[in-house]
């Protein structure tokens, strides 16, 4: 036991959660398209198998990620130990449990204390050292963890009730606050990867501005979501949603270079951040009516915007904390390339045709697979 507590996979917070992150992106919308397509008959989670994919895609897939970097980032930031051994097996644990509460023979209340532990913990382990250490800076990490598990207790609340309506707009309120959350990373840590990885000199230090509109703008978002004003087109959303989307135009414009369509870990990211812009935009253009589904912008965020970020994101932190070269091999840059299309796929072929979903859930896996195949070695072993 003492030896699992040692080994490399539990040094630090961004090992066990990309792995158990990619792993559980790739099985859950496998589970979710063989479902839909007929593929999977017999028992399914409690709620239903849309409540699952609605409830697991924001609260298992992206929370583990989130916690991943996170815990490996904050350390950096307050120069304190990071969660590992022990502890971080434990949270580990307590994601987990909750992934497989779903299809446990228990009552819907017992489901719903097996969910909650998990965002509430993380908030205690990054809070601890992010107040004794001061960075008054990353304060606004705390609130949006905790918005995020008040995001999660609205849904969990219309499963157990059945309210279809209310559960909506839990997950689609979280899915913008996710957004908010990565723009706010996103802009911390793209350009630094852009000067870094193309050997160029450090930039002046930007305005904050954009970044606190994003976050202010995404937290709004997300409150008109919760709040069911986005169930009808509304002429002052689709200004918030245009002025996010100049916003988010403006930055691209900023952190361009020529030099980074010549590296897979800078491009990847750059165009996971365009989607960010489509699914705004698109959103905008719901509201003026002027797009006809608004599921498409909402699957543009998630598939393309929040997927891309992610499988860019752990691809380069995780070469870059294991002491590698950042150097992603060519099965790596496959699966960025694979995403893109599942986003494509996602938004411009299924109201067009019903293969189209499936080809995006086959991209998606395919991709989040690929992950696996290269990084379970590098995350398991010894930093070099």
């Amino acid at each position: 036991m003492r030896t699992l507590a040692a080994s490399p996979a539990f040094s630090l917070g961004f090992r066990p959660f990309f792995l158990a992150g990619a792993g559980f992106a790739a099985l859950a919308v496998a589970v979710w398209a063989l479902w839909l397509y007929g593929r999977l008959p017999g028992a399914q989670p409690i709620g239903g198998m849309l409540a699952w994919h609605r409830h697991e895609m924001p609260f298992g897939f992206a929370t583990a990620i989130i916690a991943g970097f996170l815990l490996t980032a904050v350390p950096n930031w307050t120069g304190r130990a990071g969660l590992s051994g022990w502890p971080l097996i434990g949270l580990v644990s307590v994601w987990l449990i909750a992934r497989l509460a779903w299809w446990l023979p228990i009552s819907p209340m017992v489901l719903l204390t097996m969910q909650l532990p998990f965002l509430p913990l993380l908030a205690w382990c990054l809070g601890r050292d992010l107040l004794a250490a001061r960075k008054r800076e990353n304060y606004p990490i705390l609130l949006m963890i905790t918005l995020l598990a008040g995001c999660q207790m609205m849904t969990l609340w219309g499963i157990l009730t059945d309210d279809v309506g209310f559960q909506r707009h839990g997950v689609l309120a979280v899915l913008w606050l996710v957004a908010a959350l990565m723009s706010m990373i996103g802009g911390r840590v793209i350009p630094f990867f852009i000067q870094r990885g193309l050997n160029r000199p450090a930039p002046a230090a930007t305005h904050p501005l954009a970044t606190r509109v994003l976050l202010l703008g995404g937290m709004l978002a997300a409150l008109s979501f919760a709040a069911g004003l986005n169930d009808t087109p509304r002429g002052w959303l689709a200004a918030l949603y245009l002025l996010l989307g100049g916003v988010h135009l403006l930055r691209l414009w900023r952190w361009h270079d020529r030099g980074i369509w010549r590296v897979p870990l800078l491009w990847s990211l750059y165009l996971a951040y365009v989607w960010l812009v489509a699914g705004t935009l698109a959103m905008a253009l719901w509201h003026a009516g002027w797009m006809p589904q608004q599921s498409l912008a909402t699957h543009a965020l998630a598939v393309g915007g929040i997927g891309g970020l992610i499988l860019a994101m752990i691809a380069r932190v995780s070469l870059g904390h294991t002491g590698r070269l950042l150097q992603p091999s060519k099965t790596v840059v496959l699966g960025f390339v694979l995403l893109v299309f599942a986003g494509l796929c996602r938004v411009l072929l299924v109201p067009f045709s019903g293969v189209g979903l499936g080809l995006s859930a086959l991209l998606w896996c395919t991709a989040f697979g690929l992950f696996l195949t290269r990084y379970t070695g590098i995350l398991l072993k010894p930093r070099v």
